[in-house]
């Protein structure tokens, strides 16, 4: 017996190293915190099928949307950490929701294992047509001439903080007005019951119909769906320092081949020409990375969500 029982545990071990080894060995569930046909959904689907190629499994899309991406987030932080669960995060859940909550649902930054930055959801200061500014600068004048009178939505957290980071850099006073999404958000301000928003590409097909009008984008570098607007840098401001990211996280505890291999799969994915003109075509920017570096991409954002929010008055609920 007792040279059975160190035999049993030495098979055991051998069996779950291989078990690593062969990993993935049956298809994965990449959970996505927004409904079907939502830009994460997108590009949940694109990037996935794309990685299933390279690891030889199917990726399936599981949509738990709800309460900011909370549920979803919860959900996997409490997944066996096998692998075989996963979270196409944003900043939405990851560096919002623990902010914004006198009682987090989750650590961030111990009840999740980083493993590669995916991209950037572009968002864009819009204007009604109506507001006489084709520009920044005049934008900014006229709101300046015009103190309080100025109205603009917000569809979702990252609305609120970063138009409220804008009108601390500028100086300028515009009236909040609160919405439940980005769509009923949208539709006040081309009717002109609001004058502005800060908003993703949702807003790209009114412009074209000259309903709305893009003065600048929020992210570092100008997006491919709407090349001709200028960044913040290029109209004559500071960039905003919030950063509306995507990327993919699994429950804490991972196994490292298993988050090497997803890394490996995800970022030649990433860097696959087809997949990078779709979603140049969707106005989301790919930035691949290793899990180091997006782990300190997570750390650097959540601190700087928590400051702004903080600035902005927000009283965590």
């Amino acid at each position: 017996m007792k040279r059975i029982i160190p035999a049993l545990l030495l098979c055991s071990a051998t069996i779950a190293t291989n078990a690593q080894a062969d990993y993935p060995v049956r298809p994965i569930t990449l959970v996505v915190p927004f409904p079907a046909g939502a830009t994460t959904d997108t590009v949940a689907r694109v990037v996935g099928q794309a990685a299933s190629a390279q690891l030889g499994q199917p990726i399936v899309i599981d949509n738990k949307p709800g309460a900011e991406g909370q549920v979803a987030a919860q959900e996997v932080a409490r997944a066996t950490p096998d692998g075989y669960r996963l979270l196409l995060a944003t900043s939405g859940n990851l560096s919002l929701v623990p902010t914004l909550r006198k009682k987090p649902p989750y650590d961030v930054l111990t009840d999740f294992t980083p493993i590669a930055d995916v991209g950037r959801f572009g968002f864009f200061l819009y204007v009604n047509p109506a507001v006489p500014a084709s520009n920044l600068k005049e934008f900014l004048a006229y709101a300046k001439a015009n103190p309080g009178k100025l109205s603009y939505g917000t569809g979702n957290n990252t609305g609120v903080v970063a138009f409220s980071h804008f009108k601390t850099l500028t100086g300028i006073e515009l009236t909040q007005v609160p919405y439940k999404g980005e769509p009923p958000a949208m539709l006040d301000l081309i009717a002109g019951r609001t004058q502005a928003m800060i908003g993703t590409t949702i807003g790209a097909p009114y412009l074209r119909e000259g309903k709305l009008r893009a003065l600048v984008s929020i992210n570092a570098q100008r997006n491919s769906l709407l090349p001709d607007v200028p960044t913040l840098r290029e109209a004559g401001m500071q960039d905003l320092e919030i950063m509306p990211w995507a990327g993919l996280v699994g429950p804490a505890g991972m196994p490292k081949d298993a988050v090497g291999r997803l890394n490996q799969a995800f970022v030649a994915a990433m860097n696959n020409p087809k997949v990078r003109e779709q979603m140049d075509r969707l106005g989301f920017p790919l930035t691949p990375s290793s899990p180091e570096a997006f782990g300190r991409l997570i750390k650097h954002q959540l601190a700087v969500h928590g400051r702004l929010v903080k600035d902005a008055g927000l009283q965590p609920e």
